[in-house]
């Protein structure tokens, strides 16, 4: 193999293959990035196993076609700390891969390809088209309520619904859960449901370079795929038993307010600074047309913060974990928030914005 082609286009490329090969592997054949030249394009390929990406490079000068399997990490450094608009990449002695750009020149050792196991090809078959923006929103209000502790292994993954020319992501750790959906035209597609692992909903957004981009996404029987203008990638899904989220998001709520999220959440951040470190709680007293934010901590303090909302009910408290809260606030997209809880022990549903509910179990406390 010897090709010639744009620095920083490698680079890029490198960044994303970086993000799936792992650094220390019990299959050291993993460590490597998988090049491949063909007519005018570039392949890097990389994956754990678990993730899987196959990243394309256009535009470049092949002086010979072919593979080699080269060390991803060292690639990458050398690769992003060149100062040349070009490379070259020579592979044609069959032992070693030379990496040149102007007077700058590196030497990497190239492992038998042969060894590496081949990546599938996206198959368009019963994908759904979604325009990329959408669906990296998608993941942004959802992943970040997957657990990442240890637990539940099922939790460590984002679940997938495809029915009713809907898609819908759902994550949750057992104390919060948010889901979203949009809408999309199912086309072929049968409904299904898959549970995505995190790191591969991670990697589908990073490969979507323009959120104006249509990608195509597909669930098959043991993966899920995603296609974007440069890539294709793929991520093994999560066997288990994903919890029963319909029976957590409430069907009926006796109190409710709206208010302003980004004051909500400023206001939210003040009181917590006194809340303590071994029970994060933040209490909500709600009273006509006002709420009041209340933290303390023994050997801190307490302090209180008051915004006008809309509520117009009897006055009642309920209490949340802070950074919970923030961190749905934070993922919403709505300049208008609203809440809804049946009672202080009942879970707390916060509406972030069209087809986005966001759940957190509330934090009891004495009367």
């Amino acid at each position: 193999m010897k090709v010639t082609c744009d620095r920083e286009k490698l680079r890029e490329g490198l960044a994303i293959v970086n993000g799936v090969v792992p650094t220390k592997s019990t299959k050291p054949i993993l460590e490597n990035v998988y090049l491949v030249a063909t007519d005018h394009t570039l392949e890097l390929v990389g994956s754990d196993q678990e993730v899987s990406v196959r990243y394309r490079i256009d535009d470049v000068e092949v002086a010979d076609p072919g593979p080699a399997l080269v060390p991803a990490r060292v690639a990458f450094d050398f690769v992003r700390d060149l100062s040349g608009e070009t490379i070259t990449l020579d592979s044609t002695s069959g032992t070693k891969c030379i990496l040149t750009s102007g007077a700058d020149r590196c030497e990497l050792v190239v492992a038998d390809h042969d060894e590496y196991s081949p990546i599938a090809r996206f198959e368009d078959h019963a994908s759904i088209s979604v325009q990329g923006g959408n669906f990296t929103r998608l993941v942004g209000r959802t992943a970040f309520a997957a657990a990442r502790e240890p637990g539940r292994y099922a939790m460590h993954g984002v679940l997938v619904l495809l029915a009713d020319d809907k898609l819908t992501f759902i994550g949750t750790d057992g104390r919060r859960l948010s889901k979203a959906s949009i809408p999309v035209d199912m086309g072929g597609a049968p409904p299904c449901q898959a549970i995505v692992p995190t790191k591969g909903m991670q990697l589908f957004c990073r490969v979507i370079q323009d959120p104006l981009d249509q990608i195509h996404f597909v669930i098959r029987e043991n993966q899920v795929g995603l296609r974007s203008r440069n890539a294709e990638t793929f991520a093994r899904l999560i066997d288990g038993e994903y919890p029963r989220y319909e029976s957590v998001i409430p069907a009926h709520c006796s109190h409710s307010f709206e208010a302003d999220p980004e004051l909500l959440g400023r206001k939210l951040r003040l009181v917590a600074n006194v809340s303590g470190d071994e029970q994060r709680a933040v209490r909500l007293r709600l009273r006509q047309g006002e709420l009041e934010l209340f933290g303390r901590a023994s050997g801190r303090g307490n302090a209180t913060a008051n915004l006008e909302v809309d509520y117009k009910g009897e006055e009642t408290e309920i209490a949340f974990n802070p950074e919970f809260v923030l961190d749905g606030l934070k993922n919403g997209d709505s300049d208008r928030i609203r809440v809804e809880f049946e009672n202080r022990t009942s879970p707390g549903k916060f509406l972030l914005g069209e087809e986005h509910i966001y759940i957190v179990m509330p934090i009891t406390f004495d009367a």
